[in-house]
């Protein structure tokens, strides 16, 4: 006996099947891979954010230790303790820097350390801006002779996007004599401007209670941890929705559909 010939309409029905279950494992594979991916940068961000905290915790580095650094980003982080005079005249006050989502101004004074000939900027609080004028700057006080500061070593301060401002003018020094207010702050301007024997390369965090009309609580490094689990969870939603999707069009639809004809067939 002769095969019996396959019914026309089933070889398109098929080809659509095979062409709809080759779309969707790779939309899978593609979106579970991504997700995996953001999953994987979240791993690498706690894992910088331990080792934050366990350099926090080491004991403080003396002067001469933090002297002799040659390449202090291993030692980011970490507390130092340091003697020197405040080069107070050169007090920066960077704008539009908020605590516990107040605006005010981070207070940066250059330190120069006793028996040295370095000079390191120091991040030494913040303090809430005047809202009516925002040129009067709160009373902040600075001790005369030596004094010693306990900080932590820290990157250079971090830069605000200026409005209106190309990013090359945004770290360019102010003119001389203008005010100590300022939106932004680049290390290697400042030296040049002020002629100190400046460190570049890192500043320092200055750390503990609130004192000198400044508060100290630092907020965390932003290292974007919800953003990617919050990414990591839009692709894995979709993956789900994907299978859904196929499930229900390539299984459950066309099985409603075919039951449904039988029964009005079995009705006439």
């Amino acid at each position: 006996m002769m095969p019996e010939p396959i019914p026309s309409a089933r070889v398109p029905r098929r080809g659509r099947f095979l062409l709809v279950t080759l779309a969707a494992v790779l939309t899978l594979a593609a979106t579970v891979s991504l997700g995996r991916w953001q999953l994987s940068r979240a791993a690498q961000k706690e894992a910088l954010q331990a080792e934050i905290e366990t350099q926090k915790q080491k004991p403080p580095l003396d002067q001469t230790e933090f002297l002799a650094l040659e390449e202090p980003a291993g030692a980011l982080h970490r507390p130092v303790r340091l003697r020197g005079l405040w080069l107070t005249p050169q007090t920066v006050y960077l704008d539009n820097r908020q605590m516990h989502g107040v605006p005010g101004f981070y207070v940066l004074t250059p330190f120069a350390l006793e028996g040295s000939n370095q000079t390191v900027m120091v991040q030494r609080g913040w303090v809430q801006r005047n809202f009516n004028d925002r040129t009067q700057l709160g009373a902040v006080e600075t001790p005369a002779g030596i004094v010693e500061v306990t900080g932590l070593i820290e990157p250079p301060p971090g830069h605000l996007f200026e409005l209106g401002k190309p990013a090359s003018a945004a770290s360019a020094p102010e003119a001389e004599g203008s005010s100590p207010i300022r939106q932004n702050l680049d290390l290697e301007a400042f030296r040049a401007e002020t002629k100190l024997p400046l460190r570049t390369d890192v500043s320092l965090q200055q750390i503990g209670p609130a004192s000198e009309g400044l508060q100290r609580d630092w907020p965390a490094p932003a290292l974007g941890l919800e953003k990617h689990y919050g990414y990591a969870f839009q692709w894995f939603g979709l993956s789900a929705l994907v299978v859904i999707l196929y499930v229900w069009f390539q299984f459950i639809a066309p099985f409603r559909r075919s039951r449904r004809r039988a029964r009005d067939a079995s009705s006439l």
